[in-house]
């Protein structure tokens, strides 16, 4: 946890209750051990999804599909959501919950399986536009989705990056870190460096939940001549 620990619990006791569907599968996924999103970062989706109104959402990253299902019922009635995941064990539970018929919005769902560079590169080719993307998968493969990513978001839209701070670990030296994850750690901060300083885009990085990383696509007008 990277606020403190009495302000967090207090600012989860403050929020809405999730419906029994996703309640139910939010509490298996614990169980499970599946990482899904924190209480934390679904205020800030729900809030979100509230004043972009998305038509068109793009998440990477589906595991069991918590995350798709929870968009599914805070967007608004006619968004449709494109989501994409490659690991067979969780692409196994995210079919199944995707189906399941206690979600009376997973009709708005559509699972892309596979790599997800590879299908980010077909969707841009093609010529497909989202103006609301959740960027949950790969941590070390950031760098290599944002090219694509920048395609395929509309101006105006907004790029949500979850788990951006690694507990807090992003901001620690390099050799301090376990030999295993300094590859994540170093591309963890060479994705922040550029989200934040591309003239594209306006970046703001939230230390709630793992870390969550707010970024809308700017109209060109306002940075092609700069």
């Amino acid at each position: 946890m990277i606020t403190e620990e009495r302000i967090a619990a207090y600012i989860k006791s403050l929020d809405k209750d999730l419906s029994p569907q996703l309640l139910r599968l939010e509490k298996e996924a614990e169980k499970n051990k599946v990482p899904i999103i924190k209480k934390e970062t679904q205020g800030v989706i729900r809030f979100l999804l509230r004043i972009q109104k998305p038509k068109r959402i793009l998440e990477v990253g589906t595991a069991i599909g918590f995350s798709a299902l929870f968009m599914s019922e805070y967007s608004r009635k006619e968004c449709d959501i494109t989501t994409i995941e490659k690991v067979a064990m969780r692409l196994a539970e995210a079919r199944k919950n995707l189906k399941d018929e206690a979600f009376p919005h997973r009709a708005k769902i559509s699972l892309l399986e596979g790599e997800a560079l590879d299908i980010l590169k077909e969707l841009v080719e093609a010529k497909e536009k989202y103006d609301f993307i959740f960027l949950d998968a790969a941590k070390a493969q950031y760098m290599n989705f944002l090219p694509e990513l920048m395609k395929l978001i509309y101006e105006g839209g907004l790029l949500i990056t979850d788990n951006v701070l690694q507990d807090g670990t992003v901001i620690n030296s390099r050799y301090s870190i376990t030999r295993r994850d300094r590859t994540i750690h170093t591309r963890m901060r060479e994705y922040l460096y550029t989200i934040t300083h591309m003239d594209e885009l306006e970046t703001l990085i939230l230390p709630i939940g793992d870390g969550i990383a707010l970024s809308y696509r700017k109209e060109e007008e306002y940075y092609e001549h700069r």
